[in-house]
């Protein structure tokens, strides 16, 4: 007897394959998502600290998932729209501002080679410019973190100049040395520093 397909069972076969298609195409895009990430957060740091940095990412949920293992203590990660590449001590300080907790009192080194988008230099805790919140864009520089960065003795006031070594967020638990790399480009400007921050939003 010669079996004829059924109109059901041809539609159950069509239906198989789209679903198999969408799931390649979905899993393309994510993989995609995950190397495009990895790519900006590895631009924060000098090639020799990337090349052995881990790169890490925040879900939506707020928890941590590791895209790739650190194997010299750095993670790179995009927070808040900024690439930065962080020790183990400088992970620690960014853990406990979060929680709005007191930092830990050792020394943390971050690279953020691709500069900021921007921030408060009076309130650790804004999300925006304001018009007295003192906001400050800094281009690539190094980030020295924990209280000794109270001692190198760098400009403390709430108008930082950001070609130049300062204190940010002094006189808060979270104050830390800003050091511009010599050479490097310019701070951004405010509408290149939104845009970025749109292209990060549409890459999740």
């Amino acid at each position: 007897m010669r079996l004829v397909p059924t109109m059901f069972a041809v539609s159950l076969l069509a239906v198989a394959t789209l679903s198999l298609a969408e799931e390649k195409a979905a899993a393309k895009k994510a993989g995609s998502s995950d190397a495009q990430y990895t790519a900006q957060a590895l631009s924060a740091a000098p090639k020799g600290i990337a090349q052995g940095a881990g790169v890490v990412r925040f879900d939506k949920d707020g928890k941590m998932q590791t895209l790739r293992e650190s194997k010299n203590g750095f993670n790179c990660l995009i927070m808040m729209g900024n690439k930065m590449c962080a020790d183990a001590n400088s992970m620690a300080f960014f853990d406990a501002m979060m929680k709005k907790e007191n930092p830990p009192d050792k020394l943390g080194i971050t690279y953020m080679l691709a500069g900021d988008n921007g921030a408060s230099n009076t309130d650790p805790s804004a999300m925006k410019k304001t018009a007295d919140n003192h906001w400050v864009i800094t281009g690539p520089h190094i980030m020295v973190v924990g209280p000794a960065a109270k001692s190198l003795g760098l400009p403390d006031s709430a108008d930082a100049d950001p070609t130049k070594p300062y204190l940010m967020w002094a006189g808060t638990p979270y104050a830390h040395a800003m050091i511009p790399v010599s050479g490097t480009a310019p701070a951004k400007t405010a509408a290149k520093a939104s845009s970025e921050m749109k292209d990060m939003k549409d890459m999740k």
